[in-house]
């Protein structure tokens, strides 16, 4: 298994790196935006690294931090989701974002990762919470009808959807649409989210 390379980034076309070793072995390895956008042709780094071996190829995955690494081993051990996938969630989000929006239940979180669809988000929320130790809660995933119009009334009014969502968390259940969203408003004013 190749766990880290060291050397000189030689070439990078697309997401797609070219990195020269000390022995002069070039290893082709899908790299990270962060890291394209840090090293630039020539800069000498040192990657973690995971190799997928297909009948077809052997593909390295390149990662600046031993965090994003971790991270997207964790990512694998969900059922339905492969290398692509997972470099995929750890190359649009950071590696904090990804673990609070898992223990937060935030499925919008994942809709800027490309071709991940709502059900792949919800099942890695659901897997990596208990990997994570925190609650899964099915009715944060869902909102009634009454709930979206407090959310949308409290994003209408200055709010971001997931501080709206953490609000309308705090609400007893029992409030009529207007006065929780009364309620809401109050919270939110008086609190930082």
């Amino acid at each position: 298994m190749i766990g880290k390379i060291k050397g000189k980034l030689s070439e990078i076309e697309a997401n797609l790196g070219l990195i020269e070793t000390s022995s002069g072995v070039f290893y082709q390895v899908f790299l990270t935006p962060e890291i394209i956008n840090t090293y630039k042709e020539g800069a000498d780094l040192a990657v973690y690294t995971y190799l997928q071996v297909r009948d077809d190829a052997l593909v390295l995955f390149g990662f600046k931090t031993k965090s994003e690494y971790d991270l997207f081993k964790l990512l694998l051990s969900v059922s339905g989701v492969g290398p692509k996938t997972a470099f995929s969630v750890i190359s649009f989000s950071k590696a904090d974002e990804l673990v609070a929006s898992v223990k937060e239940n935030n499925s919008d979180f994942f809709s800027k990762v490309p071709g991940l669809g709502k059900k792949t988000a919800m099942k890695i929320i659901l897997e990596l919470s208990q990997k994570l130790q925190s609650e899964f809660k099915l009715e944060k995933m869902y909102l009634s009808e009454d709930d979206k119009t407090v959310v949308d009334a409290l994003v209408s009014l200055g709010f971001t959807a997931n501080e709206a969502k953490k609000i309308l968390s705090k609400l007893p259940k029992n409030l009529s649409l207007e006065d929780k969203i009364k309620a809401g408003l109050k919270i939110g004013t008086k609190s930082s989210i």
